[in-house]
């Protein structure tokens, strides 16, 4: 047991729709000193990694949920106090369930149980292996300690599950007979590394963008168009406006911001590209939520956080929301709530010089904006007496990807035609 002055470090509930997270790391070691509000473990969750602070001054007692494993939201994951850290103990057993009048439903799972050989397993591990009618002694553990993980127990299930019996196939005119199809059989397992490689576990968000990526795949008809923009006035304005931005206010008004304020601007005129199909109804809003693409460190996640109401900042407020978002994404400040909401995702692959794209829309949104390199190249001007010339003029591609079933080619043209259009003829604050 704990001491008379301890706290429970718990899952904390990081959005409505979140119901479980994966310990990643552990900041402090039991028996190390914590002060309140400091970092204490990082979790990951499907759509979110971040950092858990302290929930009280003292000493981490005791860790019981080590790295890489998958707990329930208000689980007990440690506990901080003031003293030394005392025995673990294995949580008293639930009471057990009343008797049912009629057939008794699957049991469930207790907040934290130990199996039978003493070993702590988590409560997500506890329902799935009692879903499955596993005894958790039987599945070898991978965590600290030799403990069962949630990757562990659905893998022993996948693997030890017997395949179904094939369906007795129709009866067929003796003519035509066609040959009984053989049972399919169940996924090999993951093959072991061979020299030179290595396995890392796929993480609770590296899951989540995979499930939501192929999901958006399946659903929206995905086409993609592109215009060349001549960003002259952009770069013009911003070279006036980026001293004044980065001595009063701390931010740098990057070619995304004035992008991004354009876009908004647009998407006025064009309803479709800021909507939704929700079953049989179509979609449209008075606002817009604009979601911000933002490569995690090491290329170990794409997150996309929101800036709300868009429509209703100049550009100095936009340019601030996105240097805000990235920075707390980046230092994985973020809540799931921050990524909730988007209306129209924009993503910028060209910081990396890349010229062309065709990124995956963010569902259950109908579009995605992709802007790439900013590039000096000779380019085709007309002066005022109609006279053709060659000029170097800094060019950007922009494309849109559009879901198909609800945008069509020529509106998806014209809104980038009036995208180009407000950024060629950039004045003021707001193009």
């Amino acid at each position: 047991m704990a001491t008379e002055t301890a706290v429970d470090v718990v899952m904390p509930q990081m959005g409505v729709s979140v119901s479980e997270g994966t310990i990643t790391k552990w900041l402090k070691k039991e028996g190390e000193h914590v002060e309140a509000d400091e970092p204490l473990l990082e979790i990951s969750t499907d759509k979110v990694d971040t950092e858990v602070p302290s929930p009280a001054s003292g000493t981490l007692v005791q860790i019981l949920v080590q790295e890489g494993e998958t707990v329930a939201v208000g689980t007990t994951i440690g506990q901080i106090g003031g003293g030394a850290p005392a025995p673990a103990a294995a949580p008293e057993p639930a009471a057990a369930p009343e008797p049912a009048a009629a057939a008794v439903a699957p049991p469930t799972a207790p907040a934290a149980e130990a199996s039978g050989n003493g070993r702590f397993v988590s409560p997500v591990v506890a329902r799935i292996a009692s879903e499955h009618g596993v005894d958790p002694t039987d599945v070898p553990g991978t965590g600290r300690g030799g403990r069962v993980t949630k990757q562990d127990i659905l893998a022993f299930v996948e693997r030890e599950a017997p395949a179904p019996p094939p369906a007795a196939p129709a009866p067929a005119p003796a003519a035509a007979s066609a040959p009984t199809p053989s049972p399919v059989a169940a996924p090999a397992p993951a093959a072991p590394p061979q020299a030179g490689e290595q396995l890392d576990p796929v993480t609770a968000m590296r899951r989540g963008i995979a499930e939501h990526m192929r999901r958006s795949v399946d659903t929206a008809a995905h086409v993609t168009s592109a215009i060349e923009v001549d960003m002259s006035k952009v770069v013009a304005a911003r070279e006036v406006l980026k001293k004044e931005y980065q001595s009063a206010y701390g931010v740098n008004p990057t070619y995304l911001a004035f992008i991004a304020r354009a876009a908004v601007d647009t998407l006025k005129d064009y309803p479709y590209v800021n909507g939704e199909l929700r079953g049989d109804s179509i979609v449209t809003r008075n606002y817009v939520n604009v979601g911000i693409a933002v490569e995690l460190a090491d290329g170990k996640g794409l997150i996309v956080p929101v800036i709300r109401n868009a429509e209703t900042m100049n550009l100095l407020g936009v340019a601030k929301a996105i240097a805000d978002l990235a920075a707390r994404a980046r230092d994985k400040k973020l809540v799931p709530d921050d990524v909730a909401g988007g209306t129209f995702t924009i993503t910028n692959p060209g910081g990396y010089g890349t010229f062309h794209g065709t990124p995956v829309i963010n569902q259950p949104q109908s579009a995605i904006l992709g802007t790439y390199a900013l590039v000096k190249r000779p380019w085709v001007i007309t002066d005022e007496n109609g006279n053709d010339a060659i000029a170097i003029k800094p060019i950007m591609n922009i494309t849109l990807t559009y879901d198909h079933r609800l945008v069509d080619g020529a509106y998806a043209g014209r809104f980038l035609r009036d995208l180009r259009a407000r950024l060629e003829s950039w004045e003021g604050d707001g193009g």
